[in-house]
């Protein structure tokens, strides 16, 4: 397992490299999480998910919004049938405690809840376990803006899934999209809906500026992010109205900006999606005033928001 992580995981071999992980109530060293080769989640996508990010302040570091995003890992367990045994407090404890007990300041946490040893579809008498690693990880999109290509797959039709919640099997359909705008050369894919609007990109969600309103894709086939939540709350204290909006590719043309938004990702600019370019490939105002300020937020510069926050302890 630790050569596979020296070789394949680049965060690994960080100065402050992630030592322990926690599963199933106890520390226990990252090394020695490997699952057996028959868990149900591993071969049939039914696992659950959250992204959360953790940022250095001036009272320690301090997880965003931990509540919010363990409240929907809770969510998106019950449409999968799981009953996680532990308390969402004690989640969310947890989380703490191994921020700490791998001596990090800042980085990413992924808690994941899944179907143990059993095969065949149904996954009822399956094992639940659940799993939290966090560990060092910068910026996601290492570009100030970024280029995306419209992708040719379809965002998942929210009628074959749930879209509200993180569930590990409709991230292949992210994976597709990402495998295929790599592959020509941009840095990011965008999914339409199967009404042939834009939804999102395959970890993000998306905006677009024009003067002092901000568009943003409806709910319905798009997973509405915490952060993507945070960022309408922000541009709306700072003097933006704020419309969620059914958005074609026909309208990309009248847009002054365009960004994504996510907890990997936090706020970036998008310089051009196919041949549509957004403030000549430059980070725009609105998009620079935005990301800084949320910037600010997480860092614990702007008591306004400091309910978001955590502090580790």
């Amino acid at each position: 397992m630790q050569d596979f992580l020296m070789t394949y995981a680049p965060w690994y071999n960080h100065p402050m490299k992630t030592q322990y992980a926690w599963r199933d109530g106890t520390f226990t060293p990252l090394s020695e999480t490997a699952v057996p080769f028959l868990t149900h989640s591993l071969h049939y996508g039914s696992a659950v998910f959250e992204g959360i990010r953790f940022y250095n302040t001036p009272q320690g570091p301090a997880v965003f919004r931990l509540h919010d995003h363990i409240s929907r890992l809770f969510f998106s367990a019950k449409t999968m049938g799981m009953r996680i045994p532990f308390s969402q407090k004690t989640i969310e404890h947890a989380i703490l405690e191994l921020i700490k007990k791998n001596g990090l300041t800042s980085g990413y946490i992924r808690p994941l809840v899944y179907y143990g040893e059993k095969m065949g579809l149904q996954p009822a008498g399956a094992p639940l376990h659940v799993a939290i690693a966090c560990w060092p990880w910068g910026k996601y999109l290492t570009k100030e803006t970024v280029t995306v290509k419209m992708s040719s797959f379809m965002r998942v039709h929210p009628r074959t899934s749930v879209m509200t919640a993180k569930i590990s099997g409709n991230y292949a359909n992210s994976v597709l999209a990402s495998l295929e705008a790599h592959r020509e050369g941009y840095d990011e894919a965008l999914f339409l809906d199967h009404t042939g609007a834009i939804a999102e990109g395959p970890g993000e969600n998306i905006f677009f500026v024009k003067g002092k309103t901000i568009f943003t894709p409806p709910e319905g086939s798009i997973l509405p992010g915490i952060t993507r939540n945070s960022i309408m709350t922000i541009a709306q204290d700072l003097g933006y109205a704020v419309k969620e909006q059914t958005i074609k590719p026909k309208d990309l043309k009248k847009f002054d900006e365009a960004f994504f938004t996510g907890t990997a990702v936090e706020v970036n600019g998008i310089g051009k999606i196919d041949g549509i370019v957004f403030n000549k490939q430059k980070e725009g105002p609105t998009t620079k005033l935005l990301r800084e300020t949320y910037a600010q937020i997480v860092s614990g510069e702007l008591p306004r928001y400091k309910k978001w926050l955590m502090v580790v302890g």
